[in-house]
């Protein structure tokens, strides 16, 4: 039986740009909950790469890795994650190479095979729009030959990058990556907090795929889960309106930036978009304390994760920070 205080906790940040807000204000504010949550135990800060999204703030992921990690001292940061299919193999293994150079031991490549982002902005990115993902297996190879020991007769090597030792995750919110996850022995990271209805069979597959390598002798999987923790569940409740405005954008087609709470969602969305936001987020956690480790007890419970990384994509960083914070109270109590 898994306990909460024995499971490791971590940070999923999306760089959230505010309406009214810039990518500067978005970056400075992902520093500080860094330094925060650090403080406060929490073991690794994951960036995710996305493109063309007016209201997230972290596409060049690895810029935004190295601007946090060269801002605290000892958590983990990290890409939640980088999305393989849109760079050349050899750029990923020199610019994580150059982030594991300058913060020996902290960093994490999560690679996800998805475009994280539209066709258009897709071949924007050079990317062939004719590549579904099916060539993510071959750029993996390719990826994690350039991170070996250096091999002084190739053509093409790794400088920073070959022979650095940078743990590789899978990243997934289906069952593809989780199976090549376990097929290579690799830890993997489930996307819970917008895909919970596979989330479930992507962890067992994983597990019942699994392979031990030189990485890991058993299999590790850290699950992904939207947590909105205030003071009273009314609150929590109002909080996370941000985020159900920002999945109801995207729904819309219409994506934009992170909008402060209201008080009823049912001011601002018909019913089948509300089921389409509510299928998406019906995993989030949300509440006072009491309820967040109620809830928190039993995801885990559930999931059997052995880390759990939270996305909080709270309008007001104050509140924001303080929901970390409770999170933490929560695990450690």
């Amino acid at each position: 039986m898994k306990s909460l205080k024995n499971t490791p906790l971590s940070v999923l940040d999306l760089s959230p740009i505010l309406v009214d807000g810039t990518p500067a204000d978005a970056f400075h504010r992902s520093l500080d909950l860094a330094r925060h949550v650090e403080k406060r135990g929490y073991n690794r800060y994951w960036l995710a790469e996305h493109h063309s999204m007016p209201g997230i703030a972290s596409a060049a992921t690895s810029v935004v890795i190295g601007y946090v990690a060269g801002g605290t001292s000892t958590i983990r940061v990290g890409s939640g994650g980088i999305m393989l299919p849109n760079h050349a193999p050899l750029v990923i293994a020199e610019q994580f190479g150059t982030l594991a150079s300058l913060y020996p031991g902290r960093i994490d490549l999560g690679l996800g095979r998805a475009p994280g982002s539209n066709q258009a902005t897709a071949r924007a990115l050079r990317r062939e729009i004719s590549d579904d993902g099916s060539e993510f297996p071959r750029q993996l190879n390719e990826l994690r030959a350039f991170l070996q020991p250096s091999n002084e007769s190739a053509a093409v090597q790794a400088v920073p990058g070959a022979g650095i030792d940078i743990p590789i995750w899978l990243l997934g919110s289906s069952s593809y990556s989780a199976q090549l996850a376990g097929h290579l022995g690799l830890p993997f990271a489930f996307a819970g907090q917008f895909s919970p209805d596979y989330m479930l069979n992507a962890l067992h597959l994983y597990r019942q795929t699994f392979r031990p390598s030189e990485t890991l002798d058993a299999p590790y999987a850290m699950v992904g889960v939207n947590v909105f923790a205030a003071e009273t569940e009314e609150e929590a409740q109002r909080l996370a309106t941000s985020q159900q405005q920002m999945h109801l954008s995207l729904v819309r087609g219409t994506p934009g930036k992170l909008p402060p709470p209201i008080e009823n969602m049912d001011d601002a969305w018909l019913p089948h978009e509300r089921i389409s936001v509510e299928s998406m987020l019906r995993a989030s956690i949300i509440g006072d304390a009491s309820i967040v480790k109620e809830k928190l007890e039993a995801f885990l419970d559930t999931t059997q994760a052995d880390e759990i990384i939270i996305n909080s994509m709270v309008f007001d960083h104050a509140k924001r920070v303080r929901s970390y914070e409770i999170v933490a109270d929560v695990w450690q109590a």
